[in-house]
């Protein structure tokens, strides 16, 4: 059945969640007439979009995001925000992923009418979900939602490409013997904006404070990501609800020092440009894997390349050749 892109569009704008619902599952889909309807929704409703705040939050195992993200963003609703979060979860291909676990563990956000949690879709590559992730932040935007979270559920990738389609990243710690900064990559810490320690309550306030010490002078060894931010780190206990609020301000301080100079809007059209490029090397990797006459010397060429009887470059070549990408002299 075909779209009415216009009429979707124009319901979306208007703020009907059944509508973003099937907006988002139209940008999900991977049918070739789906798409073109698709593209053309996000192109009637891009002047309603980038009016929100855009935030990544990960967090190393145990770390309590999902409590803390039920925490802060019922505590926006509450003071007339509308929240929408959003998962880059590349292992639900493989286990299902972990979101629907957090939407019964964000109890309160799951029943919040100003609320609206969505998972990523399974069953893609890393690239693929963040596509239509970033394609759901924008239709959330369209449809009103003024701050858009988004966590990554996965491990590894999935915190460099969050960190490619937020204004603010903020890395969630918990506290440990000593040991925490271990569980954090150098690569993930440099993505940072703000970092947060969970879990300053109780038997294990001490080693909260001490986690703060340590990631404040960790923070301080790092090469600043934005020229004159120095990237805060705050202890704050999702459990009691203390320190959510102050995470928030340091997130709009963020903000407002990225708008001054013109440095937000340099990211956001920075990062719309990657996401085109990132756009163009799927389909065409799509395009070349359904091609007939690759699929024909696929095998043949990998199992070559495993026995060592063909070097992955002439393997490449001959692949490329076979889709019709032969080299060309360069004048």
């Amino acid at each position: 059945m075909t779209v009415d892109t216009a009429e979707l569009a124009r319901r979306l704008i208007d703020g009907d969640r059944r509508t973003l619902a099937r907006s988002i599952t139209l940008v999900e889909s991977t049918r070739a007439d789906r798409r073109a309807e698709a593209a053309a929704l996000l192109d009637a409703v891009l002047p309603a979009t980038g009016g929100s705040v855009r935030v990544g939050i990960s967090g190393t195992p145990g770390a309590g995001k999902s409590t803390f993200v039920d925490e802060l963003g019922s505590r926006l609703t509450a003071t007339g925000h509308r929240v929408a979060v959003l998962a880059v979860d590349p292992s639900s291909r493989r286990s299902g992923g972990s979101i629907m676990g957090d939407k019964t563990r964000m109890e309160r956000l799951a029943r919040d009418p100003a609320a609206f949690i969505r998972p990523s879709p399974s069953g893609g590559t890393l690239g693929g979900v963040a596509r239509r992730t970033r394609e759901a932040a924008f239709l959330c935007e369209a449809a009103g939602f003024d701050v858009v979270l988004i966590e990554t559920v996965g491990v590894g990738q999935s915190e460099t490409v969050v960190a490619d389609m937020v204004d603010c990243f903020v890395l969630l710690a918990a506290p440990g013997g000593g040991d925490e900064l271990q569980g954090i990559k150098r690569g993930i810490m440099e993505l940072a904006d703000v970092i947060v320690v969970n879990k300053a309550d109780g038997d294990l306030l001490p080693a909260a404070q001490r986690a703060v010490a340590d990631h404040r002078h960790a923070a301080h060894l790092m090469r600043p990501k934005h020229p004159g931010w120095t990237v805060p780190v705050l202890a704050v206990s999702a459990l009691e609800g203390t320190g959510i609020d102050e995470v928030w301000t340091e997130v709009e301080r963020f903000e407002a020092h990225l708008r001054d100079g013109g440095g937000l809007d340099r990211l956001r059209s920075e990062q719309a440009v990657a996401w085109m490029w990132a756009e163009m090397q799927e389909r065409l990797l799509d395009a070349f894997r359904r091609d007939e006459r690759v699929a024909k010397r696929l095998a043949d060429a990998e199992a070559a390349v495993r026995a060592g009887r063909l070097s992955p470059t002439t393997a490449a070549h001959e692949l490329l050749a076979a889709h019709g990408l032969a080299d060309r002299d360069e004048d």
